[in-house]
């Protein structure tokens, strides 16, 4: 019979009432166990619920009324775990995790979590989390994040959850969870093969190997298969057994009894030491993968029979019985009673509306829910203390980049207490720029500490911890470095508020020195110009400053984005003008300046303008650019100027995401001529975007050409320029443009 689900759903009334059950494979007793009869009972029942609601999404998809058929038959052992955590310890869970979420609900009087599930299968926008935009495990009173992977990029955030719950007690930070809690995150054995998750627990490892609390419960659901892949025989318990400073406890997912004894032992351990555990729950999968996989095509009928017989459900009958609990029959009656209850609950479900309006859809890509008031600058006599007299001194004189950005971190870790800025290198160091030089003597190994080397955690560490009142500042070392992690980014940390309706945020202001030009240092490694994928993910705010007084103004627009409405920011610091301090001539000092002032800021999507003129006459040219090209472009300005005698006006953009394209459309007016400059890669670059968007919104179209660098990596020693915009290229495109009938628009 193809329809195992069927089958399986048979199954359990047939074997329970012929006594026909599974042997138990672990011999924790009733009494042994911690649970009395009631409370078995009352587990027992939360299985049942997970498995109709599995049954009736199979159901319902059939129908094509259900979009998502990923269940949680074979894991309703979790029930148990749904128990023993408390619900002030943050749950990241996967996708099996549906006799947990009941369980927990159990805890919260008034909660309706069928009811919630059904809205969730019927895509309904009255559903609590999500809202219909994915079907999800999340709720804001249960304090479950909602997770949308299908592997185990929730991981790494879920130590950074842990790590921050010592250290917003230690610095007095308002948190959801209070100082005695501790985070759980489950995930299956094959996900625990993923780099996140091997990444997530060697940094849980190396962190508590240095006798630093963190307080989270790994827990491993082994099913023995990834969709269609076999987990070799024990390499769940040989690879993660003996791991330094991790607590390894194997439990009989398919007992609840043992289940909710091994993990009443995980969460005791963990929350009196402080320490990470390892708990490996082995159970089965039921019903395949999801609806659409057919076992067969994969395994024969004696294998997929042989697993079904250990169905949890099954093994749960068992000691119900042996223990005297309910007969045959009124474990079947309560059976057929929860299947009607779910079948009453879909009827009522099926009514509510369902999200189908792409503007209702996009509405919550940067919702918050709880927005807050920035904290007011801080005295300068507070200022002056904490910047210490040398940097106090020095913001009175002209610096560059590097420089004004590390005064600039000063002021916003004195401002926002619950900011942290670490990654890798950035501590005792000050980060290989200098851009954090002084900040941890200062600010103390709380505020300020290093990383391990590792991109995914340093990303995910700042998602954990902004889930627990933190507004984390991380370091990514290098832009090109970012791309080991950007998932991160994009799946996780950027897609919460849009599943969860804003009622969760992850606040960061992802610091990332990039972009190329380093006069030969570093090959493409360390001179990245590509900033497409960032482009790419909706909601995140992109900065990418060209000068350091505009740096600081910026730095705090985004600090302030993050706290006051919970939003992702990425702000990208060009290297090769960290140091940067003479324009035209060596000496001239106009890329530097003095620290400006501790309320000056440049908001999100504001764009600078610089006129070679006075007045408001048309320019004869104008150059629409950022970072690097800012520079370039205004010493190719000079030439135009003095030597051709034209009006150039160029626009800084600053922010590459979000861009008001039609104020740059009024700014440049009726210009006849717009030189884009890009010192990304042409193809995939944001000029594609300026180009498109100049010809969708222009009335009268002006001559548009673009200078950007060549579709090539970044090579070492003297050609390490070779194909990027500089002065002279801009100059020569600027003066093609002014001799040329055409009207090409792009080189």
């Amino acid at each position: 019979m193809f329809n195992r689900a069927e089958v399986i759903d048979q199954n359990f009334s047939r074997y329970v009432r012929e006594l026909h059950l599974p042997q138990a494979h672990s011999g924790t007793s009733l009494a042994e166990s911690g649970l009395r009869p009631s409370e078995v009972m009352d587990l027992f029942e939360s299985q049942m619920v997970s498995r109709h609601l599995d049954l009736i999404a199979r159901i319902l998809k059939n129908n094509n009324l259900c979009y998502y058929t990923i269940g949680s038959s074979g894991h309703e052992g979790n029930a148990a775990l749904g128990k023993v955590f408390r619900l002030t310890d943050m749950a990241f869970l996967h996708y099996r995790s549906g006799a947990f979420m009941i369980q927990r609900s159990k805890q919260l009087p008034g909660t309706t979590p069928v009811f919630d599930t059904m809205l969730s299968f019927f895509a309904s926008t009255e559903e609590p989390i999500a809202g219909g935009r994915h079907k999800v495990f999340g709720s804001l009173p249960l304090l479950v994040p909602p997770q949308t992977s299908t592997i185990a990029s929730h991981l790494p955030k879920a130590v950074g959850a842990a790590l921050s719950i010592h250290r917003a007690q230690a610095m007095g930070i308002a948190s959801p969870m209070p100082p005695d809690a501790i985070v759980s995150c489950s995930f299956g054995d094959a996900s625990s093969n993923h780099s996140t998750a091997i990444g997530a627990i060697n940094m849980a490892s190396w962190v508590a190997f240095q006798n630093i609390a963190v307080p989270l419960v790994f827990v491993c659901e082994d099913n023995g298969i990834g969709i269609s892949v076999a987990t070799p025989g024990h390499w769940v318990e040989r690879n993660f057994a003996h791991r330094p400073a991790i607590k390894y406890i194997s439990a009989d997912g398919l007992s609840l009894l043992d289940t909710f004894q091994k993990g009443l032992l995980a969460e005791q351990y963990c929350r009196e030491r402080r320490r990470p555990v390892f708990l490996h729950v082995k159970t089965v999968r039921l019903m395949g993968h999801a609806g659409s996989d057919m076992e067969a095509t994969y395994k024969s009928f004696p294998q997929i029979e042989e697993v079904e017989f250990q169905d949890p459900l099954l093994h749960s009958a068992r000691i119900v019985l042996e223990n005297g609990l309910a007969s045959a029959d009124e474990i079947i009656n309560m059976y057929e009673q929860v299947r009607s209850r779910i079948r009453h609950v879909s009827d009522a479900a099926i009514l509510r509306p369902q999200l189908s309006d792409p503007v209702e859809v996009m509405s919550t890509i940067t919702a918050c829910v709880n927005k807050r008031v920035a904290p007011p600058v801080p005295s300068e006599a507070a200022r002056e203390r904490g910047f210490g007299s040398s940097d106090w001194g020095k913001s009175k004189t002209p610096l560059h980049m590097a420089k004004l950005i590390n005064l600039g971190l000063h002021d916003i870790l004195l401002r926002y207490e619950n900011t942290v800025i670490f990654g890798e290198d950035v501590a005792q160091k000050g980060g290989v720029y200098n851009v954090t030089d002084g900040l941890f003597k200062k600010f103390g190994a709380r505020r300020v500490f290093n990383s391990l080397l590792d991109e995914q955690s340093i990303i995910g560490t700042g998602i954990g911890m902004a889930h627990n009142g933190f507004v984390p500042i991380p370091e990514i070392q290098f832009l090109a470095y970012f791309h080991n992690a950007e998932d991160q980014i994009r799946g996780e940390a950027a897609t919460l508020p849009f599943f969860s309706r804003g009622q969760f945020t992850n606040p960061m202001v992802l610091r990332m020195a990039g972009l190329a030009y380093q006069k030969g240092f570093g090959g493409h490694f360390h001179n990245d110009n590509s900033l497409a994928v960032l482009r790419d993910i909706p909601g995140l705010i992109i900065a990418v400053p060209s000068n350091g007084a505009d740096a600081v103004k910026m730095m705090r627009a985004c600090v302030r984005e993050a706290y006051e409405n919970g939003r992702i920011v990425v702000f990208i610091e060009p290297i090769a003008l960290y140091m940067t301090r003479d324009l035209n001539v060596e000496g001239d000092k106009l890329w530097s300046a003095t620290y400006p002032d501790p309320d000056e800021e440049i908001a999100v999507g504001d764009f600078g303008v610089y006129r070679s003129y006075v007045g408001d006459a048309t320019a004869d040219l104008t150059i629409l650019t950022y970072g690097n090209g800012y520079f370039y472009s205004r010493q190719a300005t000079e030439v135009l100027v003095n030597e051709h005698h034209k009006k150039v006006k160029v626009i800084d953009l600053r922010w590459i995401a979000p861009v008001d394209m039609d104020k740059v459309v009024k700014e440049i007016g009726s210009s006849k001529k717009v030189l884009v400059v890009e010192e990304c890669r042409k193809t995939g670059s944001f000029s594609e975007y300026l180009v498109s968007a100049l010809v969708e919104k222009m009335d009268l179209l002006p001559k548009i050409k673009v200078v950007a660098a060549d579709d090539c990596f970044i090579p070492l020693g003297q050609a390490s320029a070779a194909g990027l915009p500089k002065k002279e290229e801009i100059l020569a495109a600027a003066l093609q443009m002014f001799n040329s009938k055409k009207i090409p628009l792009i080189k």
